[in-house]
């Protein structure tokens, strides 16, 4: 029996303005909402891919946890099993990618503030991290093997 992944898309993205980072007071009222979205997924019997950048590990909690990114209750029937897949990659590699991008909402002039903000993934968080080097080949294949497993 194969099992089908859900690719979760926003079609609205936090509020921010250009150049601008989203403030911590914003940005926890959204990532409460994909928490929300996650188990309302889970619930259905979905299995789900939600890309978003969640750069602090504090932030991956509320997506697993919600917002005070407390254990979960003793009843309550689903929780957010995350997975967290990291590409690492430097910045002139990053950096080079982005300026390639058109219409694209992240500017590239943002990127240095995104990696002095990263905490990357550390035990016990379930990840994998993958070289952006790679080619894109390569990482889905990897991303699918360990979907596999999980």
């Amino acid at each position: 029996m194969a099992v089908v992944w859900f690719f979760l898309t926003l079609h609205k993205t936090p509020p921010r303005s250009h150049l601008c980072l989203l403030p911590f007071q914003d940005r926890i009222p959204w990532l409460c909402k994909l928490h929300d979205i996650l188990l309302r997924d889970i619930a259905s019997g979905q299995h789900v891919v939600l890309a978003c950048s969640a750069l602090k590990k504090m932030y991956r909690d509320i997506l697993i946890r919600g917002q005070d990114g407390a254990p979960q209750k003793c009843g309550e029937p689903y929780q957010v099993k995350l997975f967290v897949v990291h590409l690492s990659g430097t910045f002139e590699v990053i950096s080079g990618r982005l300026h390639k991008r058109k219409g694209h909402f992240m500017p590239p002039e943002l990127l240095q503030s995104q990696l002095n903000t990263l905490e990357p993934p550390s035990a016990p968080e379930n990840f994998i991290q993958i070289s952006v080097d790679r080619t894109l080949s390569e990482i889905t294949a990897t991303i699918q093997e360990m979907l596999k497993v999980q």
